[in-house]
């Protein structure tokens, strides 16, 4: 079941290659003609970006070491030092850039050339073009959070290689228009495993609409998947039943809103970022770098984490690695049998967890106060966090009338951080709410530089991009 996807991702790479390397090489006007041929084109979008090179290891490493529960070491020290990054990582995080404008490519190709074929019906069309424009729409979300403005490259300039930086309301007015596009003609059950569902552009659209402030539309958005009936938490009753959820060997759940999809085969496997085979464990295969890790005396965030919530003892155990018997690894995302770089687990961009957490802050927000239904959406996260059923009341459900507006959010915040944690979405929550450099001087006691808020533009595209100069790079570097 696992290998499912395996073939869609072996098309994936293959198809990449080709139309990264040797585009001109395509008959175009043949290529995109029929659905076999659309199909290909449209699983190359996902090679670059879901790459051992890129999301599978670089993005979410850089983005954990920022992270106010944990650091980083070793090469990635710098990354939790908050002073800049140094030549390594602003290295890594340059082919994050590449990747990720490699997939945008390969996305407009598809929708440059989808409508003129010939031989797909125009309901294949939509969802194809779909397809391409909610995974632009991602990626330039992504970008545009961690770069801040960026060149717009889309089908009416991808044959242009100097192209300027946009503002950032530019970007983020082509990832509205990208999400809207996808929700329209996505369908309603994805084609494949793997694949988004109108109900992932709607997902999509919750959380940009958090980012632009847009706090009625985000909740309508985010209400809407929660009446589809389409998902619900995965229950459990002791903390190795998050496997359920996170296991190599999990192929779908009633969670998966839309996922990066991973087998243990060599090329096509989750690199996991922290690997963690020791002499005392073996939860992941290769084993031994040990990136990311925090401590249970030292850092506020763990130490005041309930050891009664079961997503504690699942992401965390104790090991000293040389730094002490408090510090801490992930075991998160865990396969004993990993193949160097082929680990099985699958990557979570959007469970419906993360669904309800953005309609329980946009829902506050948007009345002034915590509702009944925002408190429902927090209540379900947090019941199924200590093993009680996800929609019964319980014993642990939190009051409305204990929170106002802010000290409601500052629960949903902290409810995310620890539902999220080792997943990369840690920091740009943060950066999002303003409280990222309070947070860090709170926990770490480091005063974050004004540098390291944001990733510098690669020297790939500063050399060989005309209309960027070193001038228009990113402050610091």
């Amino acid at each position: 079941m696992k290998k499912i996807f395996l073939l869609l991702l072996l098309l994936t790479t293959g198809c990449s290659d080709a139309l990264l390397e040797k585009p001109k090489s395509l008959a175009s006007e043949i290529f995109y003609n029929t659905d076999a041929e659309v199909k290909a084109a449209v699983n190359a979008i996902y090679g670059p970006m879901r790459a051992d090179n890129a999301l599978s290891i670089n993005y979410p490493a850089q983005l954990e070491g920022l992270a106010d529960y944990g650091d980083s070491r070793g090469s990635q020290m710098a990354v939790s030092l908050y002073q800049g990054l140094d030549n390594t990582n602003i290295n890594r995080v340059g082919v994050i850039w590449d990747n990720f404008y490699q997939s945008i490519r390969n996305a407009n190709l598809v929708i440059a050339n989808v409508p003129k074929a010939t031989a797909i019906s125009e309901a294949n069309k939509a969802a194809f073009l779909g397809e391409a424009k909610f995974l632009r729409s991602l990626l330039y979300f992504a970008l545009v959070r961690n770069w801040n403005g960026v060149p717009l490259r889309t089908e009416a300039n991808m044959t242009i290689y100097d192209v300027a930086r946009s503002s950032v309301a530019e970007v983020y007015e082509l990832i509205l228009s990208d999400a809207l596009a996808a929700e329209a003609s996505l369908p309603d059950t994805p084609a494949e495993i793997g694949r988004p569902s109108k109900w992932a552009a709607k997902t999509l659209l919750s959380e940009i609409y958090l980012y632009q402030e847009n706090y009625k539309a985000s909740a309508a958005k985010a209400k809407e998947v929660i009446d589809s009936g389409k998902y619900a938490l995965v229950e459990v009753s002791q903390s190795e039943d998050f496997q359920k959820i996170y296991g190599p060997e999990v192929v779908n759940t009633a969670e998966e809103i839309f996922y990066f999809k991973y087998s243990r085969q060599q090329g096509f496997g989750l690199v996991s970022y922290a690997h963690r085979k020791t002499a005392q464990y073996n939860y992941y295969g290769p084993g031994g770098v040990y990136a990311q890790y925090t401590d249970s005396t030292t850092n506020s965030v763990i130490k005041n984490w309930s050891g009664k919530d079961l997503r504690k003892a699942h992401i965390l155990y104790n090991v000293d690695i040389g730094l002490g018997k408090s510090s801490c690894l992930y075991r998160k995302f865990r396969d004993p049998a990993a193949t160097n770089y082929g680990a099985g687990n699958d990557y979570p961009w959007y469970r419906y967890a993360d669904l309800l957490l953005f309609h329980a802050e946009a829902e506050a927000r948007s009345n002034q106060t915590p509702t009944e239904a925002a408190l429902e959406s927090l209540n379900k996260v947090h019941r199924r966090a200590y093993g009680y059923p996800s929609n019964t009341v319980s014993a642990v459900d939190l009051k409305r009338t204990d929170y106002n507006l802010t000290s409601f959010i500052d629960k949903v915040v902290e409810e995310r951080g620890y539902e999220t944690m080792y997943e990369g979405k840690r920091w740009l929550d943060l950066k999002r709410l303003g409280i990222a450099k309070q947070r860090i001087l709170e926990v770490k006691k480091i005063v974050v530089a004004d540098k390291h808020m944001l990733w510098p533009i690669p020297s790939s595209e500063i050399l060989y991009n005309k209309l960027l100069t070193a001038e228009n790079q990113n402050p610091g570097y």
